[in-house]
């Protein structure tokens, strides 16, 4: 096998046999050394974001470059760091261990275990929510994660390579940290928000189109999904999730968007499908569709990653 595919080849078995480690993750190290960056940088200033967005991608990327030089003539090394690199950006088996997490109790009748455990996966305040409530809200937040957290990174490594995945990985990061519209945020993380949104444009739009593909997995019909996807995909306020949201609606045929409550602050979403409400047995379907998505996923990475280096 060629040198880079089997690099990412291993990285993605790696995700899938270890996940993350609770402590000591590479992208943990990362946002420390972020946030004391941003400590020292911040100013309610669009312009002072931007440089920030730059400097923290542009470096990361920058190490990328580096990594794939240094090793350009070490066959073993190059393996081994690229290796790393996909295990370090992928999050597929932790989102769907996460998910977990939370239905299980769900499906048992625990419903304070589950909103003790929700916060570990979703942002929205599980005060409120009932059982229905928090299995929407974890059944959206796979469907949107399984865009960032696997195919979009398998997508940039695909792309460009060590510098596509840890550059990914970066953007991405910075925007769960700094790019939600809160009062310290909305002007200093706008730059770190769009250059996520714009990362994230083609790789959303294949997780849609994956999961229409993928919704057999599941029972569901893939005409249903294509239509809700085609239907419903631009409605939500993201530009992107909302074609990962759609189409796991009509894949699963339930329901998805409404109300969500974070931190006091109330976003009335458009409604996703037209099934029935989602429930505590769809979570553990979510995760299968998930998990199909991410295997077509990193076999078409590992497809294009191959033909590039035959043809060199």
């Amino acid at each position: 096998m060629r040198i880079p595919a089997l690099g990412l080849a291993l990285g993605v078995a790696a995700d899938v046999l270890v996940g993350d480690p609770r402590r000591g993750h590479p992208v943990a190290g990362f946002g420390t050394a972020a946030s004391a960056l941003e400590r020292r940088m911040y100013a309610d200033s669009r312009a002072r974001g931007a440089a920030y967005t730059v400097l923290v991608v542009g470096a990361t990327c920058g190490l990328g470059v580096a990594a794939d030089r240094l090793t350009r003539r070490h066959p073993a090394a190059r393996v081994a760091v690229t290796a790393a690199a996909t295990w370090a950006v992928l999050g597929g088996t932790t989102l769907r261990r996460e998910a977990r997490a939370i239905g299980a109790p769900l499906e048992a009748g625990d419903l304070e275990a589950a909103r003790a455990r929700l916060p570990y996966l979703v942002g929205r305040d599980p005060a409120g929510l009932d059982a229905s409530g928090i299995a929407r809200a974890v059944v959206e937040s796979v469907a949107e994660n399984t865009s960032d957290a696997v195919v979009a990174p398998l997508f940039w490594g695909a792309v460009a390579g060590l510098p596509g995945l840890l550059g990914y990985r970066a953007a991405n990061t910075l925007d769960a940290m700094v790019g939600h519209r809160t009062p310290r945020h909305l002007h200093f993380g706008w730059a770190s928000a769009r250059l996520d949104d714009a990362a994230n444009l083609v790789p959303a739009r294949l997780t849609g189109l994956l999961t229409v593909a993928a919704a057999p997995v599941v029972g569901g019909s893939p005409a249903a999904a294509w239509r809700v996807l085609r239907r419903d995909g631009g409605a939500h306020p993201s530009p992107n999730s909302g074609r990962c949201e759609a189409s796991a609606a009509g894949a699963l045929g339930v329901r998805l968007g409404g109300r969500n409550v974070y931190a006091g602050r109330t976003e009335d979403r458009p409604v996703l499908g037209d099934g029935r409400p989602a429930e505590g047995r769809d979570i553990p379907r979510a995760n299968r569709l998930s998990a199909a998505v991410g295997l077509v996923s990193a076999a078409l990475a590992f497809g294009v990653l191959a033909a590039r280096d035959r043809h060199r």
